[in-house]
């Protein structure tokens, strides 16, 4: 069964859309979105949270960010879904095409034509066919979507340092600056941490590549990245402890001391986490 996300402009056509979407069996739960900026925040959203989406059927003529400019962002994502566009616009099948869409409908949309584009989909995603990804880039990356000055920029998670969360936010710090995405910050700790990414705090994940010193102090931790030194939790320092302190001082494998040598690690009081 299929997920899928519906993105247009046009509230009619986007009912309509849904409506066509919805009434087809391999269709199992279908999104909505009212422009493209929209729909990449979306995007960025299920792949955090680990939400399928098989695939976008979207306008082109948008508002701001357009359907083809969408596509092309997509090639920064991992896994990024397959895209069916849906427009009156008959000019653009062919860069349609070429940015790897998987089909192209000219509205008004026949049912007969779209079930045939969910047909095409359903094959895709059973031969585990993505779309194609951009040339060059590395496939164990991932990029995020970020608005600045109504423009939409794609950062990468390696040059990622570390993460704070700040209320439904959570704030990504880069050497370029920081970005404000609005996403919860245990739903990307889950998902990065096969990344290399450790919570060291309630409110702060951090990117292990990018730190540069450990430091242990009365049963406290701190950790250096860049020109900030950041705090460890007493909740968090036996774990950072154990992943970070063989890697900086032990390169060799050998176990830095017994699992509560420096006293501080796992108290799980809440109240320390500052």
């Amino acid at each position: 069964m299929l997920h899928v996300l519906a993105v247009d402009d046009e509230r009619p056509a986007l009912e309509e859309l849904t409506y066509l979407l919805r009434k087809d069996p391999r269709v199992a739960g279908v999104s909505c979105a009212g422009d493209a900026s929209s729909a990449l925040r979306d995007l960025s959203r299920m792949l955090v949270e680990g939400e399928r989406l098989d695939a976008v059927f979207m306008d082109i003529r948008m508002p701001g960010l357009d359907g083809l400019d969408f596509t092309r962002l997509l090639t920064g994502f991992t896994a990024p879904p397959h895209v069916v566009f849906v427009t009156a616009h008959d000019d653009c099948a062919v860069t349609a095409f070429e940015l790897g869409a998987l089909d192209y409908l000219l509205k008004p949309v026949r049912p007969e034509r779209l079930a045939e584009s969910v047909r095409r989909v359903a094959g895709a995603v059973d031969r585990s066919a993505p779309p194609p990804a951009a040339e060059g880039r590395d496939p164990e990356d991932e990029m995020i979507p970020v608005e600045l000055g109504g423009r939409t920029r794609l950062v990468s998670r390696r040059a990622v340092t570390h993460v704070e969360a700040q209320g439904d936010y959570v704030r990504l710090h880069t050497a370029d600056g920081g970005y404000l995405v609005r996403m919860p910050l245990s739903a990307l700790t889950k998902r990065w941490e096969a990344a290399g990414f450790i919570r060291i705090h309630r409110s702060t994940l951090v990117a292990s590549a990018h730190i540069t010193e450990v430091r242990f102090n009365g049963g406290r931790a701190a950790v250096q990245i860049g020109d900030e030194l950041l705090q460890v939790s007493r909740r968090h320092t036996r774990e950072v402890r154990d992943r970070l302190v063989r890697r900086f001082h032990h390169p060799d494998g050998e176990d830095p001391g017994g699992a509560d040598g420096d006293g501080g690690g796992g108290t799980g009081d809440d109240r320390d986490e500052r």
